[in-house]
């Protein structure tokens, strides 16, 4: 839809177009479009750079900014250093020193999440043999049930 910068309209949005998600077969909805045209009304634009030219744009493509965090998941630190699944992740957390209010300098580093623990291994173990032990006494008490159906039976 293509129209003039002061002028939106509403366009029927369905299945397979962007910025909406139908939630039942068939179902349209009115958005509000705006078209294609940029003007000084607009105040923000949402862009992703995706081909460098020959100059930089100066403050952006001229600067790189280091991440201020580290990956906080095992797999995405083992996935970012490399690292096999029997390397010890806690050595490679990305640490950053903070200096407090009296000038101490200290490091922090994120509380790694989904890492495998033998705490972990050892729960998990558990929890499966409780639940094996808890069909098996189901089983026992269903087979002595029919048991004693069956002798009163007779």
């Amino acid at each position: 839809v293509s129209l003039s910068p002061a002028v939106s309209a509403f366009s029927f949005s369905k299945e397979g177009s962007s910025c909406y998600r139908t939630r039942k077969d068939g179902e349209r909805r009115r958005k509000s479009v705006r078209g294609c045209i940029v003007a000084s009304d607009i105040s923000a634009l949402s862009l992703i750079i995706t081909k460098k030219g020959d100059a930089e744009i100066p403050g952006l493509t001229d600067v790189t900014i280091p991440r201020r965090l580290g990956p906080k998941r095992a797999g995405n630190i083992r996935k970012l250093f490399n690292l096999s699944a029997e390397d010890d992740v806690t050595k490679f957390v990305v640490r950053r020193v903070v200096v407090d209010k009296a000038g101490h300098k200290h490091s922090k580093a994120p509380k790694i999440q989904r890492l495998v623990t033998p705490a972990r291994v050892q729960r998990k173990r558990r929890e499966q043999a409780l639940k094996d032990k808890r069909g098996l006494k189901s089983r026992k008490e269903a087979e002595d049930y029919a048991a004693l159906i069956a002798s009163l039976r007779n």
